[in-house]
């Protein structure tokens, strides 16, 4: 991570192309050889500010209750007060490399990777909350929705905000971000779910019609009474 805010000062500041693996090194101060060690390439220095990013955002929704809905549990994730002064920092620098990746392909291919590297674990925090497999498709495609909704959400609003000096609320951002994931969701995990501890197998179906009633086993016919007349013939005498 200090190398990964070492780089992305450095980008922010003078642009990718003007800045090497040695000047990364400098910043830093550690070895080039060390810087190589660790990163395949300039570009993929600031992948772990990146990667702390949909990873924060995978922290706040593990912490969903199941019973309140999206907006309200992101207003109160997204409260500054409850991000130390070295994670808005570190917020800040991926605000200002977001609003530079159209001008930095190289630098665009990290940021899409790294958000490509979040739908697993995005499937299973929406397949968890609705007692799903994160194997199922539409799990996994809801995922993959979601992650892409999150990522166009941080996009606009950090070059909005770096290129036309737009300032942004903690509600509006909040309520854009909601807006979004609902928007994109074929789940509906977004609103507030019952929890179901014995999985989907112990809850009716409304379309599955309820078993037909086992029917009653026939008494067996009872034995016609021999006449009178016939039982005296068989009687001896």
């Amino acid at each position: 991570m200090m190398v990964a805010r070492t780089a992305a000062r450095l980008f922010a500041g003078q642009g990718v192309a003007a800045t090497s693996g040695g000047d990364i090194a400098a910043a830093a101060g550690i070895s080039e050889r060390t810087v190589w060690r660790y990163f395949r390439n300039k570009e993929s220095c600031v992948e772990p500010l990146f990667a702390q990013t949909w990873q924060r955002f995978a922290r706040e929704l593990r912490c969903w209750p199941r019973h309140l809905a999206l907006e309200p549990h992101l207003a109160d994730q997204f409260a500054l007060d409850r991000h130390t002064p070295e994670e808005i920092a570190d917020m800040v620098l991926v605000v200002r490399l977001i609003a530079a990746l159209p001008d930095e392909p190289d630098l665009r291919s990290i940021w899409l990777h790294s958000y490509h590297d979040g739908e697993g674990e995005m499937a299973a925090l929406i397949g968890d909350r609705l007692g799903r497999s994160h194997h199922d498709f539409e799990v996994r495609l809801c995922a993959a929705a979601v992650m892409g909704a999150v990522r166009t959400v941080d996009e606009a609003i950090s070059r909005a905000a770096v290129r036309d000096g737009q300032a942004f609320t903690t509600e509006q951002v909040v309520a854009q971000m909601a807006r979004a994931i609902r928007a994109v969701s074929n789940l509906p995990f977004c609103d507030p779910v019952a929890a179901r501890p014995f999985g989907d197998a112990a809850m009716p179906s409304p379309h599955k019609k309820p078993p037909a009633p086992m029917p009653r086993k026939a008494a067996p016919p009872k034995a016609k009474e021999k006449a009178p007349a016939a039982a005296a013939r068989r009687t001896p005498r």
